[in-house]
This record gives C-alpha cells, structure tokens and sequence, in this order.
C-alpha cells in the first residue's frame, strides 16, 4: 500500500477528499502524514481528527526555505513517504523537497493551466472573461504550476455565474478529480 502525504495550508478540503478516498478504499493507499506551513490552518483540525499525524512549522523559525525543507524530507522519509500531495499548499517548493522526491510530488490548481497559474487562479480567470473553467492536476517542477499536466477537467460557465458560483464548481470538480488522478498514479506504479 502507498503512503501519501498531503500538504496543505488553509481548510484542507482537497486533504479531507484525499483522506475519504483513501479510507474508503477507492484509492489504496494510506495517507500518514499532513504537512503544514500555519498552525491556525483547519486542515490541522481535519488531519487530528483523522487521526493523522502532522509536521506543522513555521517558515519564519528557519534560517531559510533549504533549511525547513531539510526538515520536511526528514520527516516525510520518517513516513516513508511514497508520493506528495499538494492540496492548497501555498509555498513554491525548493530544490531540497524536489530533489528528495523528483516525481512524486502532485498539485491540484484551480485552472487550466498553463493558463492562469499562481495563488488567484479563480479570480484572474473570472476577471479575464473566460467561458470555459477547470481543474489541472499536475507534476510539480520548480517553476509556479508549470509541471507536466496529469489531467484536467472542464466547465462551461453558465450566464449569470458569479465568482462563488465557480469556486463551487471548481470545488466540487477537485473532489472528485484529485482522487481519481491519485488512484490511477497509485494503481499505475
């Protein structure tokens, strides 16, 4: 059985999907540890309910981002960690996480890269008018949502859609697409 890691920085609805995927059996793999960079975050709530281990730090407590890294590489090799998981993780991995774990780290963004990358992804594309909306899971390199495309899904932004509606959407489209891509990664090595 695989052993995940999810890394996370606010409610943990991507890692709450994630870890009901896993349970559940739909995906067979075991999700060991939550990784997180605000100790405030719900996503620390969800994974102590979960009876999740957790590696909660502070970026500012380290001399630098090589540093914390080293500190998450230990932990996650700790775990034996098999693969990452990036569900609104909002730090750019270093050259220590991607070296330590070239290939094996994955990210959902709320977009259809490569368009519309970075923390606003949602609203840049709603600002900029676009009809058709999705979700991109992909492999993560060291440049902002630029790893290889795993798969994406699409939507049509129906008139009168306001940008609520779309987060809903994207929402409800992660959920379901995060763990399918996650099982077909587990089931394909």
């Amino acid at each position: 059985m695989k052993r995940i890691a999810i890394f996370a920085s606010g409610s943990g609805t991507n890692f709450e999907a994630l870890v009901q995927a896993c349970k559940s059996k739909y995906v067979n793999a075991e999700v060991v540890l939550m990784v997180c960079d605000k100790k405030n975050a719900y996503v620390c709530e969800r994974a102590k309910n979960h009876n999740i281990d957790s590696f909660i730090f502070s970026a500012k407590n380290y001399e630098s981002k090589a540093a914390y890294e080293a500190e998450i590489v230990k932990k996650l090799d700790e775990y034996k960690v098999d693969l990452v998981c990036l569900a609104g993780y909002m730090k750019l991995c270093g050259e220590v996480l991607l070296n330590s774990y070239e290939g094996k780290i994955i990210n959902i963004h709320p977009a259809l890269l490569p368009s519309f990358k970075g923390a606003h992804g949602i609203e840049d594309a709603f600002n900029y008018g676009v009809k058709v909306f999705g979700v991109t899971v992909h492999y993560v390199d060291s440049g902002m949502d630029s790893g290889k495309i795993i798969d994406q899904e699409a939507f049509h932004i129906e008139a009168g859609d306001t940008i609520l509606d779309v987060e809903r959407k994207i929402h409800a489209i992660e959920h379901v697409l995060y763990p399918k891509v996650l099982k077909s990664l587990v089931e394909g090595e």
